[in-house]
């Protein structure tokens, strides 16, 4: 990324864009009156949508607090890093472990934007970002290995992203190709809106009327076999409230945002 703090890819405001929408639902201010205007729509549809997009969150900082921590894991690749809020991968994980390195990717123009901010490190870890797109993984294990050693495990990090990819053949084969990457020990952990809710359907399908990039649903099947080749975590596929929930939101409800984590033997 260029130490030009102009040079940063010009927004455009006129289409909704899934990083701001998000942003929105989890109650952020970098947004504009477009994603704004989606995401009213799918609130109005789906009132507990902007808690779904929190609980997900939550089940983001579990899942790095675990590697982190139980798993030993120092390494992190974060694609479709979406807008800083609280508890960001770096800085969950450092505050478990203070040598662990961060690399961000996405291809926001506003989330470049706010690059700089992610760019924050404890003094024995490291923080960087990639500008690129999760299609091209080649060029983002290339860029990102200027900060990871491939030689140590790596946790790959696909929040929200894969439901991008509505082809299962080519999703499936971006995860392989990263994961081959990286030696036996290295973790993938993900979530994405699963199609078990009609509510969710209903406001995957507002949000494709208008914002950019598309997002496809998957069934919690699909999901699965993603994970082909790995080894899944307990508790396997699983509604993000019921990932290794913390003690005190046991027995909370089930949601459609559906998780898991595999490790690679």
């Amino acid at each position: 990324m260029s130490d030009d703090p102009t040079d940063v890819p010009k927004l455009d405001t006129s289409v909704p864009q899934t990083a701001r929408i998000w942003n929105y639902l989890l109650g952020g201010k970098d947004n504009f009156v477009v994603d704004r205007a989606v995401g009213d729509q799918i609130i109005a549809s789906m009132p507990h949508f902007g808690t779904h997009a929190r609980l997900s969150r939550e089940y983001l900082v579990r899942a790095v607090r675990h590697l982190a921590g139980e798993a030993g894991i120092t390494q992190f690749l974060d694609i479709g890093t979406g807008l800083p809020t609280a508890d960001n991968t770096h800085e969950v994980a450092q505050a478990t472990n203070p040598a662990a390195r961060i690399v961000y990717v996405d291809n926001d123009p506003l989330v470049l934007a706010h690059a700089r901010a992610l760019l924050t490190s404890t003094e024995q870890g490291a923080t960087a970002y990639i500008d690129a797109d999760l299609r091209a993984p080649a060029e983002i294990l290339k860029r990102a290995a200027e900060t990871l050693d491939y030689a140590e495990p790596v946790a790959l990090m696909l929040m929200g992203i894969l439901g991008h990819i509505e082809d299962d053949a080519e999703a499936k084969q971006i995860i392989d190709t990263l994961m081959a990457a990286f030696p036996s020990g290295s973790y993938f952990a993900m979530y994405d809106g699963s199609d078990t809710d009609p509510e969710v359907r209903e406001a995957a399908r507002i949000w494709n009327l208008s914002a950019e990039p598309k997002y496809h649903l998957r069934s919690p099947e699909r999901i699965a076999a993603l994970f082909d080749g790995l080894e899944l975590v307990e508790p396997g596929v699983t509604s993000v409230t019921r990932w290794r929930p913390d003690p005190a939101a046991e027995g909370a409800a089930e949601i459609s945002q559906y998780c898991a984590m595999g490790r690679k033997p």
